[in-house]
Formats: C-alpha cells, structure tokens, sequence
C-alpha cells in the first residue's frame, strides 16, 4: 500500500513509535538485507518520513 506522507503522519510516528520498514519486520534477513520471502524490498526499507513522498506499506509486514 502506497500511502503519502503528511505531517500528521510524520508528527504520529514519532508520537507512536511507529515501525513500517524492512528493518524492523521479523521476515527481514540481516545478513543478507533481504525479505525471506522474497519479496523486492528497496520501496519497504527504512528511511525518514521526512526524506519521502510517499511510504510503501508491505502487506506482509510483522514485528520482529
């Protein structure tokens, strides 16, 4: 899900800790940098809010 990011958005996140990048979700292979199921994650990986346009929200997506 690609979702535009806002500052409310922005200001929630920090707010709530909010988690949605590769790096924090328990599919994530460190070693490799890569999803162990083998979905592309450039789109999905970690970044400020602030950096981006948009978010891409992976349906996949599990706290690790």
């Amino acid at each position: 899900m690609i979702t535009r990011v806002t500052p409310e958005l922005v200001r929630d996140a920090r707010r709530y800790a909010f988690r949605y990048g590769c790096e924090s979700c328990a599919h994530y292979e460190i070693e490799r940098s890569e999803c162990s199921n083998g979905y592309p994650n450039a789109a999905h990986r970690e970044r400020s809010l602030g950096e981006r346009g948009t978010v891409v929200f992976c349906k996949l997506f599990e706290l690790g």
